[in-house]
């Protein structure tokens, strides 16, 4: 039995290319770094000012908006300039931000720094995303992005275990650590990793057409399969939003469950993906990627309808176990499904659109929330969360319908 588990992990890594592991690995540091102090960054910037909930809450949707800007004209870069500079210098930025963190003392000073973090950011997700997408042929893309995300969400439950027991007793040693994950991977990739940009037709960077004139977006936002997609994936991500986001603050307002408990909650999350991510994927890999995508939907609005029906620490455990298993069908696939969809050449573009979807459902899902919280009543909140997942998973269906109508496969590039 050791033998054949040996000879399946061996047989998995060589499946693959050493940069994807080189990601894998850094992935891992540079999350578990990142999550030491991203769940206590808003306590201890709470405490630092003495400010309302409000205020602290309003730098969250600073960082959300730099980072929804800066989507965009990460793909033109990306797709210009390469993968790996770009990456590499997300992520030295994101070490060094963390620092300045640890010394900040007023509001002007935090918000500076969420918006140069947010700006930052996306250059890393989507160079990230691309240059997976360049190692990995498309039949095996599934799994791959299957294990960088065990990779993440493994530094997820380490992270803020290490991290709140830290913290207790110094955030600048925190702030330190997350720094060093984050300069860690940038020197990783700046020393061993490759750039894998494929050059092909025009120079890199040229302009071939007039579409290119605005930065080659145009001709993106023509693709009507691709756009329906991310409008679709979007209104999934709400339901997420809603849970990741507000269900703490209903879980704490109206049945007193305490952070020290409801932490457990994210915890469980995580832990599922590390442990049946690989799982699912083998089996959600044998279908059509919509149908995938309709059932993952389905297990998110179910997830986020349920929440109504809770009165307690199990109830909001069991509405994230749904959530979770959704999650556990639905984001490798989409990943997947983007990164298929891109030509080559446009690659970088192609994946900071669809990264956009959870920047946008993070700033409309919780205003949207609250909005129902405070003119119908806590309850709505969810009610209406369920309302949009039914929308997008009768959205996944009809282009699952109109593919197999078409009877055209889903393009593949290499």
């Amino acid at each position: 039995m050791i033998s054949s588990y040996q000879d399946r992990l061996n047989d998995t890594f060589h499946k693959y290319p050493r940069q994807f592991w080189l990601m894998f690995i850094g992935m891992l540091v540079s999350t578990i770094g990142a999550s030491m102090i991203w769940p206590f960054l808003m306590i201890y910037v709470s405490e630092r000012l003495n400010t309302p909930m409000t205020t602290t809450a309003f730098l969250i949707t600073l960082n959300s908006f730099a980072g929804l800007v800066a989507s965009i004209p990460a793909g033109q870069i990306i797709d210009r300039f390469g993968r790996k500079w770009m990456m590499v210098g997300s992520l030295a930025a994101n070490g060094f931000l963390y620092l300045f963190y640890s010394h900040a003392s007023t509001l002007p000073q935090f918000a500076v720094l969420m918006i140069l973090s947010g700006a930052v950011n996306p250059l890393f997700r989507v160079g990230a995303d691309a240059m997976m997408a360049d190692l990995v042929s498309p039949e095996k893309r599934v799994d791959a992005y299957s294990l960088l995300r065990l990779s993440n969400n493994l530094g997820v439950s380490l992270g803020p275990m290490i991290g709140g027991f830290i913290a207790s007793a110094s955030y600048s040693v925190v702030f330190f650590l997350a720094a060093s994950g984050m300069v860690f991977y940038s020197l990783l990739m700046a020393f061993f990793g490759r750039e894998t940009l494929p050059q092909r037709g025009a120079q890199a960077g040229q302009p071939t057409s007039s579409s290119e004139r605005f930065g080659g977006y145009l001709s993106i936002l023509h693709d009507k399969p691709f756009i329906s997609f991310v409008v679709s994936f979007t209104m999934t991500a709400v339901c997420a939003a809603l849970v990741w986001v507000l269900m703490p603050i209903y879980a704490k307002q109206n049945y007193q469950v305490p952070e020290n408990m409801y932490g457990f909650i994210p915890t469980t999350n995580a832990v599922m993906v590390v442990t049946l991510q690989l799982f699912v994927t083998s089996i959600t890999r044998r279908y059509r990627p919509l149908k995938v995508l309709a059932v993952g939907a389905f297990f998110y609005t179910l997830g986020v309808g349920s929440v109504v029906l809770d009165h307690g620490f199990w109830g909001f455990w069991i509405s994230m176990v749904i959530l979770s298993i959704g999650e556990l069908v639905l984001v490798p696939t989409a990943s997947t499904y983007a990164a298929n969809m891109a030509p080559a050449d446009k690659r970088g573009r192609y994946m900071s659109i669809y990264g956009m979807t959870w920047g946008i459902s993070t700033m409309i899902g919780p205003v949207f929330g609250g909005i129902l919280n405070d003119r119908i009543g806590p309850s709505a909140i969810w009610l209406g969360g369920a309302a949009v997942g039914s929308i997008s998973i009768l959205a996944f269906v009809f282009l699952s319908r109109q593919a197999q109508m078409k009877e055209a496969p889903l393009p593949e590039y290499s």
